[in-house]
């Protein structure tokens, strides 16, 4: 089995700029320990221009992803479990491998679904296993019509709203070194991948998710999410949770992603 390992040392001052950034203080320093999926602040893969596909990611096939012949690339879902917290300011190894790779056809066409595992240690400790769910589609048929998105439930016991303009979307963006072009390209976000605007981050509303979870129930040990329907960088998102279940919904009553959080 094909392993990619990437090191990187939990640079505090990057995890406190997007404290700020999440429109909180800035209180991570060295030694802290991290919130949970301030991870994905790390581990870069840094691509010359040569290497990046026509959505700015990476271009698959030349590393664990394989090519599977569809050009449109979602994050899904995923799948965490923390095992010990990891520290700002200390090197982390993150060793990643292909779980699953398979090719079907759906209602809108052929999709392709690719799940990645990633292990990150501090030293000898496992401190965190994590499973990223991607999948991939054709370019939309303008023609074709619209899938009707899942309604969200309404029997929220706590709920938190939040915006998202271009430019929260570009630091988040920035911080995570992320080149798709449909979360600051509107051009590319509209015409070429059928989007109503720019696409909020699936990964960053799961952030939200965890953040309101931790706040309200305890720290985390494991932490499960769907994306089910975009979030436009225009329309404003309720968090919401009731027990160990969360979900977003967005401003028409959509579904736009579930989650259940474990203590």
């Amino acid at each position: 089995m094909e392993v990619e390992t990437c090191t990187d040392v939990m640079d505090p001052a990057r995890a406190a700029a997007f404290q700020v950034a999440l429109g909180g203080p800035a209180s991570i320093v060295a030694g802290a320990p991290l919130p949970p999926f301030f991870h994905q602040l790390y581990f870069w893969s840094p691509q010359p221009p040569e290497g990046l596909g026509r959505d700015g990611h990476p271009r698959v096939g030349g590393g664990l992803i394989p090519d599977m012949g569809l050009p449109r690339r979602m994050w899904a879902g995923g799948r965490l479990r923390w095992h010990n917290p990891l520290i700002a300011g200390q090197i982390a190894e993150r060793r990643s491998t292909l779980e699953s790779a398979t090719r079907k056809e759906g209602r809108t066409g052929p999709l392709a679904f690719v799940t990645l595992r990633h292990e990150i240690r501090q030293g000898d400790t496992l401190c965190l296993t994590e499973w990223q769910d991607l999948v991939y589609r054709e370019d939309p048929d303008p023609q074709a019509p619209r899938p009707v998105p899942p309604r969200a439930r309404t029997d929220e016991a706590s709920r938190r709203e939040q915006g998202f303009d271009s430019t929260r979307l570009f630091r988040y963006s920035a911080l995570t070194f992320n080149g798709h072009r449909i979360h600051y390209d509107l051009d590319y976000a509209r015409d070429v991948e059928g989007y109503g605007g720019l696409v909020v981050h699936g990964p960053l509303l799961a952030q939200h998710l965890m953040l309101m979870a931790e706040d309200e129930i305890g720290p985390l040990s494991e932490f499960s999410f769907r994306a089910t329907a975009p979030l436009m960088h225009h329309e404003r998102a309720t968090f919401c949770r009731n027990g160990a279940d969360l979900w977003v919904r967005g401003p028409d009553g959509r579904q736009c992603m579930q989650a259940r959080a474990e203590t």
